[in-house]
């Protein structure tokens, strides 16, 4: 049995990814921090059309809390799919802030950094265990790397770093042949930064070689193909998932 977890999958691009999984026959184990209501749901609908999956809390932001959910990771295993490991690991909770690099408080920068960048290094060291040979992990970084984009400085700043970390993951978990890759979504209609009004998506609309937003769909087919044997070549790379923004 395959059994993968995904951060932030109470919502967007981590719930269309967990249901994407289980259409295919993989257990999801998908967190949520403050919103169990929308996790029960996204469980309840994949459970609803014949997969299985659980919802644990977690604070990305708060590495102190990652023993404790890795115990629970390993129970809820053992007691759900009776089985020991993952394989594969979705480093995909965030959020957005959106103000001129200038009026960024301190406070402000630590909140990215603590999720985008130090929750998904130090909980991938304490999932590292628990993945098996020839797992794959996927981080989720942003279009906001290649086009600089005015007031998202310190979220797209880490977000860049989260793919130089990738590629030193694809580089170090080599010998248990565990892949590690980078999905970079351009703009995508989720609630990420307060989403998307018809002005801003109308202009965002206009800056895409396609025409349109992306959908959470469009993100959540690439990064269940990374996981599954169709990506089993595809290794220390970043992939933009954008529909052509800013190109």
């Amino acid at each position: 049995m395959s059994v993968i977890v995904i951060t932030g999958g109470s919502r967007g691009i981590g719930a269309s990814t967990a249901r994407h999984l289980a259409q295919r026959g993989t257990g999801v184990i998908l967190t949520y921090n403050n919103n169990p209501q929308a996790a029960a749901e996204v469980v309840g609908g994949i459970e609803q059309a014949g997969g299985k999956a659980v919802a644990l809390k977690l604070d990305v932001g708060n590495v102190g809390s990652f023993e404790a959910f890795r115990e629970a990771v390993v129970m809820t295993l053992r007691d759900v799919w009776n089985i020991s490991t993952l394989t594969g690991l979705v480093n995909n909770a965030g959020y957005g802030l959106f103000n001129p690099l200038q009026t960024v408080s301190e406070a402000q920068f630590d909140g990215l950094f603590n999720v985008h960048l130090k929750g998904p290094f130090f909980l991938t060291k304490a999932l590292l265990p628990l993945l098996e040979e020839n797992a794959s992990i996927v981080n989720l970084t942003s279009a906001t790397t290649r086009v600089a984009t005015a007031g998202v400085a310190p979220y797209a700043a880490f977000k860049g770093g989260l793919e130089v970390l990738t590629r030193y993951m694809a580089k170090e978990f080599g010998d248990r042949r565990i892949r590690a890759n980078a999905v970079s979504p351009g703009a995508i209609r989720t609630e990420l930064g307060g989403g998307l009004n018809d002005e801003f998506e109308a202009m965002l609309a206009g800056q895409t070689a396609l025409g349109r937003v992306g959908e959470p769909e469009d993100v959540a087919q690439v990064i269940t193909m990374l996981l599954s044997e169709d990506g089993a070549w595809i290794n220390a790379q970043t992939i933009e998932v954008a529909g052509g923004y800013n190109i």
